[in-house]
């Protein structure tokens, strides 16, 4: 995957500020309609992409096409059913990313002229797409401390579990080394593209 030039780089920035932002915000909703305050208490109840922004992995996410931000505080203790109720949360951001692939899709097949008439706005369209699938795609991966390992917590036996909870301390790293090696470019590659070509 090689690196976007810099127009668009510039078409990205919103894209990528609303795509961790509305991840973080559905996380944040999911868990307080579940029972937990944490978020809202901590103020990351809310679509200000200050409050979620991770300087590395919105960087990640602007020249990659994927990334993460600061994950969004809770606490299972407030949750009815800890188990399900923590799947519904880790699942919460990427839903809220595809659903809004899902929007620019539509707008696309419903106002092809527009976007046909204008390279720019269609440019923008296209990487709202990509960077809000990519993003849900990459939080999936069942590598700690991404959505994708949180569901595996109600999934795992106790030993398991505490190795993902030790390794959770060294996930930045982890995620880093495997980009570097390219593993998660191959597996995100053609799951990403696949959805996108659906899409669209």
């Amino acid at each position: 995957m090689g690196f976007p030039n810099w127009v668009d780089l510039i078409l990205s920035l919103p894209a990528v500020l609303w795509a961790i932002t509305f991840h973080e915000y559905c996380h944040g909703y999911v868990a307080y309609r579940l029972g937990d305050d944490t978020a809202l208490r901590s103020g990351r109840l809310t679509l200000n992409p200050l409050a979620h922004l991770d300087p590395i992995g919105a960087l990640m996410l602007l020249i990659f096409r994927f990334g993460w931000a600061k994950p969004v505080p809770i606490s299972t203790r407030n949750f009815s059913n800890p188990r399900r109720d923590l799947v519904l949360v880790s699942l919460a951001g990427a839903v809220g990313n595809l659903i809004t692939a899902v929007v620019c899709a539509l707008l696309v097949r419903i106002f092809p002229a527009i976007f046909l008439s204008n390279i720019a706005l269609s440019r923008f369209i296209l990487l709202m797409i990509m960077i809000n699938v990519g993003l849900a795609v990459f939080n999936l991966l069942p590598i700690p401390p991404l959505d994708g390992s949180r569901i595996l917590y109600v999934l795992l036996p106790p030993k398991a579990m505490n190795v993902y909870f030790y390794l959770e301390r060294y996930g930045i790293f982890l995620i880093l080394i495997l980009v570097m090696l390219g593993v998660v470019q191959a597996v995100m590659a053609p799951v990403t593209m696949a959805i996108f070509r659906i899409m669209l």
